[in-house]
């Protein structure tokens, strides 16, 4: 077969000879040992401390970062608890000043109410100390037109006990009238 080979590279190529001659095989095949002897003493250790290092530092950070995604979840979960709280703070506080605002509703009206009641309170008072100075005034002018008029009446003059006597009289029948 390596003769085969030889006669068609010998053809193919116009008579230049592709296939090296044995020793030349042999060299190269002893430096192709040498080669593979010093790659497998000295590079490949080295390449497979490289490899092993890199491998452990690529592990380290898929530790790393599975790590970092249980961290990330756990603040996650911390965050949405607290965020939970906050929500049922707001909320609880928004109920109490309601009830906050409820219960100052009901105070100002409960005060308007009893100020109301004073008011008409201070009315009928008011009232009734105007119809007492009214009825005194009343009182004046009835007993100074009663004596006028006894006096006219009578024609003489009435002296002042029984003026008041008379006019007392008078407006006590005026009360029991009304």
């Amino acid at each position: 077969m390596l003769a085969t080979l030889h006669v068609l590279a010998v053809e193919d190529n116009g008579g230049v000879e592709l296939i090296p001659e044995a020793p030349e095989l042999i060299w190269g095949f002893v430096a192709f040992a040498l080669l593979m002897a010093v790659m497998f003493r000295f590079v490949f250790p080295k390449m497979n401390t490289m490899l092993e290092e890199r491998s452990a530092k690529i592990e380290g950070q898929i530790s790393d970062a599975e790590r970092a995604r249980v961290e990330a979840e756990e603040y996650k979960r911390q965050y949405e608890t607290q965020l939970a709280e906050a929500r049922t703070q707001a909320e609880e506080i928004l109920e109490e000043a309601r009830a906050q605002a409820e219960r100052i509703r009901a105070e100002a009206a409960s005060r308007g109410e009893e100020e109301a009641q004073q008011i008409v309170a201070r009315a009928r008072e008011d009232i009734e100390a105007e119809r007492g100075r009214l009825v005194s005034e009343l009182r004046g002018q009835v007993a100074a037109l009663s004596v006028e008029l006894a006096g006219k009446i009578v024609e003489k003059e009435i002296d002042a006990d029984q003026h008041r006597t008379l006019v007392d009289r008078y407006i006590n029948e005026l009360s029991g009238m009304n």
